[in-house]
C-alpha cells in the first residue's frame, strides 16, 4: 500500500474518532457531574480530547513523512 494511501486512512480514522469523542459527551448529562478543581468536567474533557486530537494529528503526520 502506498504510503500516502495510508497517511490519508490515518487522517480519516484520527477525524472519525475526533468526531466520535467530541460528539458523544453531549448526549450525556454534564449538568449533574460534579466539578472537578473548580472546572466543569465537559470543558476538561473536551480540552482533552482536543489536545489528544492535536497530538496524534502531529505524530501521524511527521511519523507520515519518514
Amino acid at each position: 500500500m502506498p504510503r500516502s494511501t495510508l497517511f490519508r486512512q490515518r487522517l480519516l480514522t484520527l477525524f472519525l474518532i475526533a468526531l466520535l469523542l467530541l460528539f458523544s459527551p453531549l448526549a450525556l448529562r454534564p449538568e449533574s457531574w460534579e466539578d472537578w478543581l473548580g472546572l466543569p468536567p465537559l470543558f476538561l474533557y473536551l480540552y482533552g480530547v482536543w489536545a489528544g486530537v492535536i497530538a496524534l494529528a502531529a505524530w501521524i503526520a511527521i511519523r507520515g513523512r519518514d
